[in-house]
């Protein structure tokens, strides 16, 4: 039987593993967006990548760490801890860290919903990743 309202409870085990190397917990998506909880160790650094059609926003939960974001026109590096947000365009490459003693733990709010595996393109690395 179906929810007529659906909810969900953060799983204690990574559900996927992101191409970029982060845990995944899937949380719920609708036919517009889907959300997920991400998690990447401390002290780890994640492949960089670019999505092919979805766009996301970031809020961070906990842990401290950097996101680095590059387009045609530029790059940053963006220090980031609880109570931080941003967006990952559609076609941004970008790459993340988690530089403190805790895990860096975020919400993910994607648009349209994660299509399939797919949808992740390898670029260069800002910085040497540890994981994938």
């Amino acid at each position: 039987m179906t929810a007529r309202f659906p909810a969900a409870t953060l799983a204690a085990e990574p559900d996927v593993m992101a191409p970029d190397g982060s845990e995944i917990r899937l949380l719920l998506a609708t036919g517009q967006a889907s959300v997920c909880h991400c998690t990447l160790p401390a002290g780890r650094t994640t492949l960089a990548v670019r999505h092919r059609t979805v766009e996301e926003i970031w809020f961070f939960l906990g842990g401290t760490g950097e996101v680095w974001r590059r387009d045609g026109s530029g790059e940053e590096v963006l220090g980031v801890r609880p109570g931080t947000s941003l967006t990952i365009p559609r076609g941004v490459a970008f790459q993340f860290r988690a530089t403190g003693e805790k895990a860096l733990t975020f919400i993910i709010t994607t648009t349209p919903p994660w299509p399939d595996s797919d949808e992740a393109v390898r670029v260069a690395d800002h910085w040497p990743p540890d994981v994938g």
